[in-house]
């Protein structure tokens, strides 16, 4: 089937013009048009979270009813693509997730909800001295467990603890299989965390910060830590879970003056999100989310109840453009995962698009040209 949507159109390279753009499963034309009706609304690519675990009462660790949850709850905040993300669980339950991901994915995924792109492994391999969230049960990176998850032909990005033994033969192995390789719970100091960037990118890996400032320690003059390096690299992504209880304004704004073309939103959420305040789980403990906030009993923050929609407004009142806040949504997240087929709004490109009011509110939302959210669309513009 064949739509024609028109109106402000955030086009490759930051432009906003007026237009209409058509699409069947890809962009098929992007039409610029002065006199364009539905002028007040903006046409933006759809917004991609390559760190997720969990949303609308559903959680990866839950296997296919959790990833159908948080496939549909993420795709009425116009989230099109995922990466479902573990917790640090025990291993018979991480490999049960990333089997469940991958089973998915060969099923042709969630019929309404967003495109399951891969899986990202957010720990066991990270530092028992820097769980925030996440559960007890860390392991150290060895070659076999390595192997195992690789073999299940899912994941797309890792998270890794560099001073945990083996985490560098381990960061090798990843890098050469194509994933993106994060630097997150962690107690590494900067040299360690230098020799482990290098040794990554030297293989040709893509490097990352692991929600950059949160589990692993602040920036200081003598002791840069891994933010530090991780600014100061100009290969590194750096996630950011921009819902200001994570991260100050600042901090971001910081992100992305250090960082441009390589600062990236996303969520983290819980299975919590879109579920309001109360008590909810994450990894087997009691999360009460209260104000929009969720936390452990212990007081620590669990994760978030943030959606992609929410971030790249808290991005426009941090100061950025839409253009700027849409490609941290959408093509630089592509780009650290190694996804060349959508991310813009580019003819030939997977028709995932999202439609926002003149507040930045969700309208409609395509997952390659498939509506999942929004009335039906007639003729230009939104019925």
């Amino acid at each position: 089937m064949s739509h024609s949507l028109s109106g402000q159109l955030i086009l490759p390279g930051g432009a906003v013009q007026s237009g209409t753009i058509h699409f069947s499963e890809v962009i098929e034309g992007v039409t610029p048009d002065a006199d364009a009706s539905a002028g007040s609304c903006f046409i933006v690519p759809g917004f991609i979270d390559t760190h997720v675990h969990g949303g609308g009462g559903g959680d990866t660790m839950d296997g296919a009813p959790g990833l159908a949850r948080l496939c549909r709850l993420h795709a009425q905040h116009g989230t099109t693509t995922v990466l479902p993300t573990t917790m640090t669980g025990p291993w018979e339950q991480v490999m049960q997730a990333l089997e469940a991901v991958a089973a998915m994915r060969r099923s042709g995924g969630v019929s309404g909800g967003a495109d399951i792109a891969g899986a990202h492994l957010e720990g066991p391999f990270i530092s028992p001295q820097r769980l925030g969230a996440q559960p007890p049960n860390t392991l150290e990176p060895t070659p076999q467990l390595v192997a195992e998850v690789l073999g299940t032909g899912v994941l797309r990005a890792v998270t890794l603890a560099p001073e945990q033994p083996g985490a560098t033969q381990a960061g090798l192995a990843f890098a050469r299989a194509g994933l993106r390789v994060g630097i997150g719970h962690t107690v590494a100091d900067a040299e360690t965390v230098t020799e482990f960037v290098r040794a990554v990118q030297q293989a040709g890996g893509r490097t990352a910060a692991t929600h950059l400032f949160n589990a692993m320690g602040g920036v200081q003059g003598r002791e840069p830590g891994p933010p530090g390096v991780l600014l100061a690299d100009p290969q590194s992504f750096l996630e950011v879970i921009l819902d200001f209880v994570h991260v100050h304004p600042t901090s971001f704004q910081l992100a992305c003056r250090a960082g441009p073309g390589r600062t990236l939103l996303i969520t983290d959420a819980m299975r919590a999100a879109g579920e309001g305040d109360g008590l909810s789980e994450l990894g087997g403990q009691t999360v009460i989310v209260r104000n929009g906030e969720a936390h452990l009993e212990n007081g620590s923050l669990a994760g978030s109840v943030l959606t992609m929609d929410r971030a790249v407004q808290n991005a426009l009142k941090a100061g950025l453009t839409l253009p700027e806040a849409s490609r941290m949504a959408s093509l630089i997240p592509a780009q650290s995962i190694g996804l060349s087929d959508r991310g813009e709004l580019r003819v030939g490109l997977r028709a995932d698009v999202v439609v926002l009011d003149a507040e930045y509110r969700v309208l409609a939302v395509y997952v390659a040209g498939q509506q999942v959210v929004g009335q039906p669309v007639s003729g230009r513009g939104i019925s």
